[in-house]
């Protein structure tokens, strides 16, 4: 028997995919109709957390932060079954993760933090990407459950709180990524230029290709014999924001890149490769 504790877009499609599977659900969601809504599916809703875990052998969950992971556990600990696994699903923080790690396992529980790169339809499809870290027996026990539920189980060894700090590192990379793509749809507004251009190009030029190497070039530590020196970065970074001041079009994200271009230009860095800008952070 499994329990599902939230019921947002993400966990409701987890539960149906596992019903689609075989599986026996039981669902809790703090708003209750949420988790009525997927007794069409075949799913167990309760209104009470406590009866939701009960009889259950494997808990998930999907919640907002650690807080609410943490209330709603302390909430479902009576109705724990001896030698329940809680695996949670929940972006946290690494040291949440650590310390309910140590904390379940003292009261005689595994809890296992494994966040996901999936979006609903992952979820519903069971592909995607789920990261883990921590006991390798433990994980060893479920990782072929988890690779039911999603396309990839992604193993960091045997820290706890890894995985979760894994996540925050891809999320903080896909909201840098949404940022500066907001500041290059304004700068294409600056420029008067249409949204459909802007499409055709990135249909055609795929600039996350060159992720691998970047990274690699950034992380090496030699920013000599650059492909693009930093200085000249710079001279187009002040085009993008000529360009939007003139139209009074606001960017968030490139003068703050500016500032750092010219911090380590001041630093006689202008030469160099402008993947320099990243030294610091290795």
């Amino acid at each position: 028997m499994i329990a599902f504790l939230g019921m947002g877009l993400l966990g409701s499609n987890f539960v149906r995919a596992l019903i689609g599977k075989g599986e026996q659900v039981q669902v809790w969601n703090r708003t209750a109709s949420k988790a009525t809504a997927l007794e069409a599916y075949g799913a167990k809703a309760f209104p009470d957390v406590t009866a939701a875990v009960h009889s259950a052998n494997r808990i998930h969950l999907t919640l907002k932060d650690d807080h609410t992971v943490n209330e709603v556990l302390a909430a479902a600990a009576a109705g724990l079954q001896p030698g329940a696994v809680i695996i949670d699903h929940t972006t946290t923080s690494a040291e949440g993760a650590v310390a309910r790690t140590k904390e379940w396992k003292e009261r005689g529980f595994t809890y296992l933090h494994a966040p996901v790169f999936m979006g609903p339809a992952n979820a519903l499809d069971g592909t995607g990407y789920m990261l883990v870290s921590g006991d390798q027996a433990v994980i060893g026990a479920w990782e072929p459950a988890l690779s039911k539920m999603t396309g990839k189980v992604i193993n960091f060894g045997d820290t706890p709180g890894k995985a979760a700090g894994m996540k925050l590192i891809g999320n903080s990379f896909l909201v840098g990524l949404t940022a500066g793509l907001a500041d290059t749809l304004s700068l294409a507004k600056a420029l008067a230029i249409p949204l459909s251009d802007v499409s055709t190009l990135f249909n055609s030029w795929n600039p996350g290709g060159a992720l691998p190497a970047r990274l690699q070039r950034m992380t090496s530590g030699n920013y000599s014999s650059p492909s693009w020196e930093l200085s000249m970065a710079r001279k187009d970074t002040q085009l993008f924001m000529d360009a939007a001041k003139k139209s009074d079009v606001k960017l968030a994200v490139l003068p703050a890149i500016a500032a750092e271009m010219d911090r380590w230009i001041e630093k006689g860095h202008g030469n160099d490769d402008w993947t320099v800008i990243g030294k610091d952070s290795i």
